[in-house]
């Protein structure tokens, strides 16, 4: 090390040269000795290690990094990676973005772990399920009849086993639905394979529509913990600098004093913020099915504002992508389909059978029948095809109902996203600048001392109050867009 010390010049300070020796220290203890000798080598050397700092290096040894060496630290001071694992990064660290720094990372991963959403699916399966032993027939049936079972004509003492009695039949009974029935089935259950679908795009809608407007809060939250937090160092650097003004006669007691009540509130609002940001990120995590505290990472800033949208296409993408029209129009298909099987139930049923015959005593023999149903009951068969035709009717209402909802949820969105941008660009052209301009201004009058301390900060107040503004209009107009979104079915 005294070599070392030889290469520091005079044009180093005493704190310099101890700063820059205590560096080179902990850095040769970590790399070896080598690196220590190599720092002690005066302009023009070689590149050979001197015996007295290294020792005498084995014959043949040139110094060099043997070939295919990377220069990477040994494995003392890395670790040992665990038998199996290759070295590679995760899929999500290659180049998916860490889970909570965008709305889509966390809207794609609810897909895969949210438990409603799952049920919703596992709906829709059942559902496809339903089809195939709608347009199946139903299963035959097997009889067993013993014919003069007490055995009155042979005499003999009452039997219950075929073969012991007068006569045994065996029949095999197949019913057959009236024609046409069981297509109308099948088409029934895949209207209602149609509706659990569009019911599944709706709850999936609804689940990304929460996601995105948790996590627009939760960014919000997270910029406001900055802003809070950067007021809080502005008005205690206001502070310091009350307090050098008040040692020296030029400040009055009040003035720092309320200082002080400024930087308390600050602190409670930042205590405020913190909090609400951890209920955010615990009410993003009950949604992808993890733990309430499991981590997330820092929001980063969303995507730009449109800078207006157009009215005619959110009007088309509403009438044929909302959720909740298309879950009213699927159940209109439904109500249909049961409607044509109910009118079909005016057709009678029908069932085949074929009968063997085995007497005690003579040959057997075979007998076919064919039965119909009889559709008597008229006056319960007119009440259900009344009541399929109020169903209906009720489709169609709901129908029409999730239309106008929906058309007045958008003009209201649309509304909202409108004037949010109108007010954005107020604040962000007019009215933050000229806050930040008296801002300054204040502080320019403070050091000449024409203003009192007073006014500087209730300009100070005014900015971070605008800034707070800008940051919740800013908000608002974006959990506006995510409606308008989840109305027009983009989330899809």
């Amino acid at each position: 090390m005294d070599d070392l010390s030889l290469i520091m010049k005079n044009d180093l300070s005493s704190l310099a040269r101890r700063s820059l020796l205590h560096g080179a220290c902990m850095l040769a203890l970590a790399t070896g000795p080598g690196l220590t000798a190599a720092l002690a080598q005066p302009p023009g050397a070689t590149g050979e290690l001197l015996p007295r700092h290294t020792g005498e290096l084995p014959p043949g040894s040139t110094g060099e990094l043997p070939p295919g060496s990377t220069g990477e630290l040994p494995p003392r001071h890395t670790g040992e990676l665990p038998p199996g694992s290759t070295g590679e990064l995760s899929p999500r660290s290659k180049g998916e973005p860490p889970l909570g720094a965008s709305a889509r990372s966390l809207i794609d991963q609810a897909r895969r772990t949210n438990p409603g959403f799952a049920a919703a699916r596992a709906e829709v399966d059942a559902a496809r399920e339903r089809v195939t032993p709608a347009g199946a027939l139903p299963d035959p049936r097997f009889e067993l009849e013993l014919m003069d079972a007490t055995n009155t004509m042979s005499g003999r003492s009452a039997s219950l086993l075929p073969g012991r009695v007068g006569e045994t039949r065996y029949r095999i009974v197949q019913p057959l639905p009236g024609w046409g029935k069981r297509e109308l089935a099948v088409k029934a259950a895949q209207a209602q394979v149609g509706q659990a679908e569009a019911m599944r795009d709706a709850a999936w809608v609804e689940l990304a529509a929460r996601i995105e407007a948790l996590w627009l809060r939760y960014h919000a939250a997270d910029r406001e913990r900055g802003l809070a937090r950067d007021a809080l160092a502005l008005l205690q650097g206001l502070e310091a600098l009350g307090l050098a003004r008040y040692e020296l006669g030029l400040l009055p007691q009040q003035a720092v004093l309320r200082m002080q009540r400024e930087i308390t509130a600050q602190r409670l609002a930042l205590v405020d913020i913190e909090q609400r940001r951890q209920g955010l990120a615990a009410g993003l995590n009950g949604l992808l099915g993890r733990a309430h505290d499991a981590p997330l990472a820092a929001p980063a800033d969303p995507d730009p504002l449109p800078e207006r949208l157009e009215a005619a296409a959110l009007v088309d993408a509403l009438a044929s992508a909302n959720p909740e029209v298309q879950v009213a129009a699927n159940g209109i298909d439904r109500a249909r389909a049961e409607r044509e099987r109910t009118y079909q139930d005016r057709l009678p049923d029908f069932a085949v059978g074929v009968t063997n015959n085995r007497p005690d005593e003579g040959k057997a023999s075979w007998d076919v029948m064919f039965e119909v149903m009889i559709p008597l009951q008229q006056s319960s068969r007119r009440a259900r095809e009344r009541e399929a035709e109020y169903l209906l009717m009720a489709a169609e209402a709901r129908r029409e109902d999730a239309r106008a909802r929906a058309s007045g949820e958008l003009g209201g969105a649309a509304s909202m996203y409108a004037r949010g941008r109108e007010t954005l660009r107020l604040l962000d052209h007019t009215l933050l600048p000229q806050a930040q301009a008296t801002r300054d201004a204040s502080r320019a009058a403070l050091a000449s001392g024409t203003v009192d301390f007073d006014s500087v900060i209730e300009a100070e107040r005014q900015l971070i109050d605008i800034r707070v503004r800008r940051l919740q209009t800013e908000l608002e107009t974006r959990l506006a867009l995510a409606e308008i979104k989840k109305l027009t079915g983009e989330f899809k």
